[in-house]
């Protein structure tokens, strides 16, 4: 067998019973769209060329992936079966190469599965799965020394036929000289009026050819989807599995039913994960970290020690070690918070850098800011970031005490081991080693004052 791989994959179906105006292959498990799976799988297989082949949605399902430009994409402008997708490809296949053929709605493809048949297949490979409920499905016929013979679809088999429990599960591998050939032989008599690839089984046996099988042991990886039914149940699968291979490097999770990775968890020794729980994108938590139940991290770091209090969401964020976060506290993209820092209830920051020691521990937004170490920020207190068409940057110097329902109107900068009396609202910088109180004696109204617009970009 040539070592040489050619990919297709086949994504050119509408799904109907999604009810939905979203192209099948670009629902989300685990969210990455079903197709992103498959792909990733391939990639996994160091295919040379990975081809897909799509029809519904057009350009939607091309424009999900158009980061990756060695994709070669073929249309299935109709879809008349799985042999006519396979036949839009053939000008792509190499023909010193063999061809898997993988299907876009199959998310958990077995990589090591997919090892196996290419590795003992010869002129054709095929990957069987046993079915109690085979309904539905292509039915494996064998003769009387076990040799397959043909692929016969549930709308064509016979009664003797719909008893067998081994089925197609549409991955297959073909030597390309032989698949170009066999392609042009396909027809399309039969009950649905389609060009089936499974018919080259029989133009193999025919042929004195052997049809090399591999039985799938995880159904599941062989398990299609074509119903939010099918697509919630998978979900369920891999995050179980996921979770499982967490509970492997020592994460003790609360209850393993009840959290789900949507991208990639990176964990040290000894974290602790509460239930219900969101990961997404790329999450690294450090040794000791706990996180509290129904946290949403995204995209962030967080470093040992760090204890996440319940209900917290960290988005795009920098967390130093033996931090103190939440609960209910919110951190927007482009924070970052050093070792030892406390955010406690309602806290919302954005775009904020708080050095070693600081808190905020009530009910306060942050945006804007640079905030030294040691300081003490009171409950209530507002950076006011935005006049309403451009932002400002708040700075709070080291050892710096806002009292509570402050606030601070940006640009503007409180200086080293200053105190704000409760209540102010600064709008001069504060000079350091000294308490600035603010207290409006009246209230005016200027007239003709009209809201700043924005600047121009430079």
């Amino acid at each position: 067998m040539s070592k040489k791989l050619n990919v297709v994959i086949l994504a050119a179906g509408k799904g109907t019973r999604m009810c939905s105006d979203i192209p099948k292959v670009l629902h989300q498990l685990a969210g990455v769209p079903l197709l992103g799976h498959v792909i990733n799988a391939a990639r996994q297989l160091a295919a040379n060329k990975i081809i897909v082949v799509y029809g519904y949605g057009g350009e939607q399902v091309r424009q999900q992936f158009t980061h990756q430009n060695d994709l070669i994409w073929v249309e299935q402008a109709q879809q008349l079966g799985t042999g006519h997708a396979l036949q839009q490809t053939v000008q792509h296949l190499d023909d010193d190469a063999n061809t898997l053929v993988l299907l876009g709605d199959v998310p958990l493809v077995s990589v090591s599965a997919c090892q196996q048949l290419i590795q003992g297949s010869h002129a054709l490979g095929l990957m069987t799965v046993k079915k109690q409920q085979p309904d539905g499905y292509g039915r494996i016929v064998r003769d009387a020394t076990g040799q397959v013979q043909a692929i016969v679809e549930h709308k064509d088999a016979n009664d003797a036929q719909r008893k067998i429990d081994e089925v197609n599960t549409g991955i297959m591998t073909i030597h390309n000289v032989n698949l170009k050939t066999w392609l042009s032989q396909l027809t399309n008599h039969n009950a649905q009026g389609e060009y089936y690839l499974t018919d080259i089984i029989a133009m193999a046996v025919k042929q004195g050819y052997e049809v090399h099988t591999a039985l799938a042991h995880d159904e599941m990886s062989v398990e299609g989807v074509n119903s939010k039914a099918d697509l919630a149940r998978l979900e369920r699968v891999y995050q179980l599995r996921y979770a499982q291979h967490l509970m492997q490097q020592g994460v003790t999770l609360l209850d393993p039913q009840r959290i789900d990775v949507r991208g990639e968890l990176q964990v040290g020794r000894d974290v602790q994960i509460d239930v219900g729980c969101i990961f997404e994108g790329t999450v690294t938590l450090g040794d000791r970290v706990k996180v509290g139940a129904y946290s949403i991290i995204k995209n962030s770091t967080i470093q040992q020690a760090t204890q996440i209090q319940a209900n917290c969401q960290i988005e795009d964020s920098k967390i130093g070690a033996n931090c103190q976060i939440g609960p209910f506290a919110r951190i927007r993209p482009n924070s970052t918070l050093e070792d030892e820092v406390h955010i406690g209830n309602f806290v919302e920051l954005k775009n904020t850098h708080i050095q070693r020691a600081s808190k905020a521990n009530h009910l306060s937004y942050l945006g804007d800011s640079d905030i030294g170490s040691s300081v003490n920020i009171g409950a209530g207190t507002i950076t006011c970031n935005y006049d309403g068409a451009n932002k400002y940057r708040t700075v709070i110097e080291d050892g710096a005490f806002i009292g509570s329902d402050t606030q601070l109107v940006a640009p503007v900068t409180i200086g080293k081991n200053a105190t704000i009396a409760a209540g102010s609202t600064i709008t001069k910088d504060a000079p350091a080693d000294q308490l600035t109180v603010c207290r409006a004696k009246q209230q005016i109204s200027l007239p003709g004052w009209k809201r700043p617009v924005k600047k121009p970009k430079t």
